[in-house]
């Protein structure tokens, strides 16, 4: 395995989670933001590995199955410690459907490819938008300096919510024939 400079961030952002787990709970009136600064840098790394890997022509097996899991594993550890901070059911229920609906997606691309048709259930735009409202809920339930950014991370995290089921639907729809065959 030959690893590469977008590789490398891939990997970087995965060693960053214990770090981001750790600040999340720092007795300090600093942590919050801390936490919320890693959980930004670690998304900036997400875009600029992918940018990096697609310009430099750098693109590798390793690198796309760990690009995945590495936002999949950071996200959902950032739903979790939101989850655990709030401690209110009207968190927790939109994040769980996150949660699930990334290991529906990952196991229905994993099934797809199995059977040879992962085209039909590749990243659309939807996936997109909603992965920048979770994004933005994150880092606003994450960072929480006062109530406005609060309401607006709830607010964002809602839409995420919204957008988490309209996606998961339409890559249901677009495997609906091959799941529903005997």
């Amino acid at each position: 395995m030959r690893l590469n400079i977008p590789t490398l961030l891939t990997l970087f952002r995965v060693v960053l989670i214990p770090f981001f787990v750790v600040a999340f709970y720092l007795p300090f009136t600093w942590a919050s933001f801390a936490c919320a600064l890693i959980f930004v840098f670690a998304a900036v790394t997400d875009w600029f590995d992918g940018f990096l890997a697609r310009r430099w022509k750098q693109t590798t097996r390793f690198g796309a199955f760990l690009d995945p899991v590495a936002d999949k594993v950071m996200v959902a550890t950032a739903l979790v410690l939101v989850c655990e901070h709030y401690h209110v059911w009207w968190i927790t229920l939109p994040a769980a459907t996150m949660i699930a609906r990334e290991i529906i997606i990952s196991a229905l691309r994993e099934w797809m490819a199995e059977i040879g048709k992962r085209s039909s259930v590749a990243v659309s735009w939807i996936g997109k938008v909603k992965t920048s409202a979770q994004m933005l809920a994150l880092v606003g339930l994450l960072w929480r300096p006062d109530t406005y950014v609060i309401i607006a991370g709830v607010i964002a995290l809602y839409i995420a919510a919204v957008l988490t089921f309209w996606s998961m639907f339409q890559y249901l729809n677009a495997a609906r024939n091959d799941l529903l065959e005997p």
